[in-house]
């Protein structure tokens, strides 16, 4: 196995590569660890980093950092951001940690891939995560996918938000506004449209489905030739049917023994939406 296709399974993946010798792992002064520059992690909940050093100093450090040797007998943090930040609060003057000889780049993919993989990164560290990841291996969305175990159209619409205005995008990071919030106002074209209705989203309260409603702005008349529907009690149901399951407007014409669905939707997120529970059906 190489560091690059171990990163996807975390820091267990990377350390077992090399036999362990004396001196690969043991306690290091904390004084003499130093932060990763390239940390992709940019917010760091107070509250939770408390109760992971009370936890520390109940039970101590279960599972080992991974540093790399630096001249003048220093060590720069590769993964463990938490662990060691906790530690410092607690007071703990050492701490367990394994020393291997990453290059910068291997150090920074799983300094991303670590972050990646917890579920509290808000939205925008996550996108700059992928982005970032994307850039030092060289991958594509699909691999950067398959590395984190995510769907490829979760790292789309991630990377999608760093399209926003950086006021839109400090909103989704304080927690102000959601990714799916943010990816409904990118549906508007212009910054200075996407900023109005982020605030106007914020000082209401509204909702993602009332935020892609107003996104969408009031839909043109358009002239269609109508269609003759059937007033079969059956195909109504199925159309009714349709509409709670799938969220949106449904119609059903039948000619004869054949006929069409029609599935109408109203934005690139919606159409993503809609994919996706229909392609549930296939999963299951």
């Amino acid at each position: 196995m190489t560091n690059r296709t171990a990163l996807g399974k975390g820091l267990e993946a990377l350390i077992p590569e090399a036999p362990m010798t004396s001196g690969d792992r043991g306690e290091l002064a904390v004084e003499l660890i130093d932060a990763n520059p390239e940390q992709p992690r940019t917010h760091f909940d107070e509250t939770a980093l408390e109760e992971l050093s009370s936890s520390l100093d109940r039970h101590g450090v279960l599972q080992p950092i991974l540093v790399r040797a630096m001249p003048g007998g220093r060590y720069r943090l590769v993964a463990g951001e938490r662990r060691l930040r906790a530690a410092r609060m607690a007071g703990f003057e050492t701490i367990p940690a394994v020393v291997r000889d990453v290059d910068e780049q291997v150090g920074l993919e799983l300094a991303l891939v670590e972050n990646l993989q917890r579920e509290d990164l808000d939205p925008i560290d996550e996108a700059r995560a992928f982005e970032a990841l994307m850039e030092v291996g060289s991958l594509a969305q699909a691999d950067v996918a398959e590395r984190v175990g995510k769907d490829r159209s979760t790292v789309a619409n991630a990377l999608r938000l760093l399209d926003l205005p950086v006021e839109i995008q400090e909103m989704l990071s304080e927690g102000t506004l959601t990714a799916g919030h943010g990816r409904a106002i990118l549906a508007l074209s212009t910054a200075e449209e996407r900023r109005g209705l982020a605030n106007r989203v914020v000082k209401r309260g509204l909702s993602v489905r009332e935020t892609e409603v107003l996104a969408r702005g009031p839909r043109p008349r358009r002239r269609t030739v109508r269609a003759r529907r059937t007033a079969d009690p059956v195909l109504k149901d199925y159309e009714e049917r349709l509409q709670r399951a799938l969220g949106t407007n449904v119609r059903v014409e039948r000619i004869g023994h054949e006929g069409t669905i029609r599935i109408e939707y109203y934005s690139t997120e919606e159409l993503e939406r809609l994919i996706e529970l229909l392609l549930l059906v296939e999963r299951n």
